[in-house]
């Protein structure tokens, strides 16, 4: 829902993306009547990679090879139990951005292949996952595929401040459409650290409360909490986002956001701050905050 805050000093639109949640799985499942080797995961993880390199019909191939991970195996075991992937993902204790399953039915000597796949090859295929996971039970054998969850760390927030700034002014850098609205190209920001501390604040607070919000749990709003963190702001605006690992999935949800984009490309903003939070246990996983500002 759009929102729209009109004070003394006039702000922008904040807006939450309907994207930004960008953690939900691909619980697909696929029914594959194969004769396919399943005495071995290597050797069935071989034929997965050999279908990866060569692509599916119409498909191109060239997808990197997965690796065998064993909570996805501890997963696909619980497949077998009944039950569901995002069920059996977190009772492995393990996070995916994506996930599928496969369910091979079958034993014989002849290899797996991008025919005997059928419609699960796209699957197989899909560029970003990274990771596999395998269960056999008699002649029935349940295959996990994943890209798991891996946010920058702490020790990575000065190199992801810094790609962030660069991924913004780049953008203020062109003329760009926000939604109905024209931007003509535009000065960059700069760094303020006042509103780098109002950033980590809020996305900390969200992470370690589970909630997605530009109001606070105490309900603050951005112009709050800069004013708390003693910026004298003229103009201020918030972009917040979650569920993304890289700076650059969240800025393209930003650009794609109209509210979002205006905040990103208005003249009137001369600093900015930025900063991201993670708690694994949390629905989001990570998220990030962006503060902009302008001084009286």
């Amino acid at each position: 829902m759009n929102s729209v805050r009109t004070l003394v000093k006039t702000h922008p639109t904040w807006h939450r993306a309907a994207s930004a949640w960008a953690l939900a799985l691909l619980a697909a499942s696929g029914q594959v009547h194969a004769q396919a080797d399943l005495a071995s995961h290597p050797g069935l993880l071989r034929d997965i990679n050999a279908v990866r390199q060569q692509g599916c019909e119409g498909q191109p191939g060239k997808a990197a090879p997965l690796r065998e991970n064993a909570a996805l195996s501890a997963a696909a075991a619980r497949l077998a139990s009944g039950d569901r992937l995002d069920e059996a993902m977190k009772a492995a204790r393990y996070r995916a951005v994506s996930g599928a399953q496969i369910i091979l039915r079958g034993a014989g000597a002849t290899l797996l292949t991008r025919a005997s796949l059928g419609t699960s090859c796209s699957l197989l295929t899909q560029a970003d996952l990274t990771e596999a996971g395998f269960h056999q039970h008699a002649a029935q054998t349940w295959i996990v595929v994943a890209a798991p969850f891996l946010p920058p760390g702490a020790a990575q927030a000065n190199d992801v401040q810094s790609r962030v700034l660069a991924l913004v002014n780049e953008a203020r850098a062109k003329p760009r459409r926000c939604g109905t609205e024209s931007f003509a190209a535009t000065r960059p920001v700069r760094l303020n650290a006042t509103l780098q501390a109002t950033a980590a604040a809020h996305a900390a607070d969200m992470a370690r409360h589970n909630y997605f919000d530009h109001v606070g749990r105490d309900g603050s709003h951005v112009e709050d909490r800069a004013s708390s963190s003693g910026y004298r702001w003229r103009r201020i605006g918030e972009n917040i986002a979650a569920g993304h690992t890289q700076a650059e999935a969240a800025m393209q949800d930003w650009l794609s956001s109209p509210e979002h984009c205006a905040n990103v490309m208005s003249p009137d903003y001369t600093e900015m701050g930025s900063a991201f939070a993670v708690n694994n246990s949390s629905s989001a996983g990570i998220y990030w905050v962006k503060v902009f500002g302008s001084t009286k």
